[in-house]
């Protein structure tokens, strides 16, 4: 499934890492209506102390959900799982900057015919990372240490996210611009009016009393340019 191309909204993404996966189906069914695309967190243990999803995962989650799949590969080596992931259904392969060889896997992404996205971890100068927007349709500022869920979001990000936002209305590209990282209704406005329009929600949104007031509280929130 095609990605959208940013158009002025903020996009509401959820991660697949908060789910009830005893009910997994479910939990994808319920918040179908309110998403954009859904994200899958891949962690090796080795780039990030923890463990999560394979392909077969990807796979399950595109067909479960019926909306486009994200796989942020939070690994030592990316490149090596591009195809796997590219063949489960994910039409978005997310690598970081500070994985081994992330330049080749974004090639190898875009070779593919997808749509390549880079993740930066908080204490990374971005003077690097933004030399790639060329290649990318999507931009990850991480606004927690990646590797758990349910983390608070750093405040101290909101400058970088305010500098790739310039970045990209300066490359004249239409590149998401995405925060991963305790986004909840209080954080996401400020986020948003900071220059991002893509918003991962995982336990914020999957644990929420009402979920249309909860993504409505997100995609209301006001962009800065």
């Amino acid at each position: 499934m095609s990605f959208p191309l940013p158009d002025g909204r903020v996009a509401v993404v959820p991660s697949v890492l908060s789910a009830d996966f005893t009910r997994l189906g479910a939990e994808l069914a319920r918040v179908r209506k309110h998403s954009d695309w859904v994200q899958l967190d891949v962690m090796d243990g080795r780039f990030v102390p923890n463990i999560s999803f394979g392909p077969h995962v990807g796979a399950a989650v595109a067909r479960a959900s019926g909306l486009p799949v994200d796989a942020h590969l939070m690994v030592e080596r990316p490149g090596g799982l591009v195809e796997a992931f590219a063949r489960s259904g994910c039409g978005l392969i997310t690598v970081h900057y500070e994985s081994r060889g992330a330049l080749a896997a974004i090639r190898a992404v875009k070779k593919l015919g997808l749509k390549a996205g880079l993740a930066v971890k908080p204490r990374t100068p971005l003077a690097g990372p933004l030399r790639l927007l060329p290649l990318l349709d999507l931009f990850l500022v991480m606004t927690v240490e990646p590797g758990f869920g349910g983390q608070k979001f750093i405040e101290a990000m909101l400058p970088r996210i305010k500098a790739v936002r310039a970045a990209i209305n300066g490359s004249g590209r239409p590149v998401w611009l995405q925060v991963d990282g305790g986004v909840n209704a209080e954080t996401a406005p400020r986020a948003v009016r900071a220059g991002a329009d893509s918003l991962v929600a995982g336990s914020a949104l999957f644990s929420a009393a009402n979920l249309v007031k909860f993504t409505r509280a997100l995609r209301g929130s006001r962009r800065g340019r």
